[in-house]
């Protein structure tokens, strides 16, 4: 079993994502259950649509303006966020993700205390999100990192909304 203090966050300031740090197998994960949870479930990757598959095929192109954490334990991937390139003073939490057997040691959290430390070092006024709305641990880790629901900017139904300032 790996403890909590084993997990490493890491940021890849200038080194892109690739598929070989286990970013691609943690995107899969995520987008899968993302559609199941939507009532869309896939076999796999091949049914996701293009914009997902082209993240786990090339997350290097993909997020060349992001940055993306990985939670390492020891050399494998076990939860990953990418914060999007500042606009208009604000960046974008995205793709949170934790290996389902590694839940409940603090690592998304984590993740996302390591985007804000990101954020603030980037000089923005604000980070925001946007969740599903059933998924009521990640809005309930959210709030209780001072994330407050917002007005969408988003036309997706079921989605919340959150921001928080730097």
């Amino acid at each position: 079993m790996t403890d909590r203090r084993e997990v490493a966050i890491v940021r890849r300031p200038g080194q892109a994502p690739s598929v070989r740090d286990g970013l691609a197998g943690l995107l899969a994960a995520y987008h899968l259950r993302t559609q199941a949870e939507k009532g869309e479930a896939v076999a796999g990757v091949d049914g996701l649509p293009d914009r997902y598959r082209e993240e786990i095929a090339d997350p290097q192109a993909v997020f060349v303006d992001a940055v993306v954490l990985l939670a390492l334990s020891g050399d494998t991937a076990v939860g990953c966020l990418v914060v999007s390139a500042p606009v208009d003073g604000r960046c974008e939490i995205k793709r949170l993700w934790t290996d389902p057997a590694h839940r409940g040691r603090g690592i998304a959290s984590s993740l996302v205390g390591a985007a804000l430390v990101h954020a603030a070092e980037s000089g923005v006024r604000g980070v925001r999100l946007s969740v599903w709305k059933w998924r009521t641990g990640a809005i309930a880790l959210y709030e209780g990192l001072g994330f407050t629901v917002t007005e969408s900017w988003d036309e997706r139904e079921q989605l919340v909304c959150m921001e928080r300032a730097v």
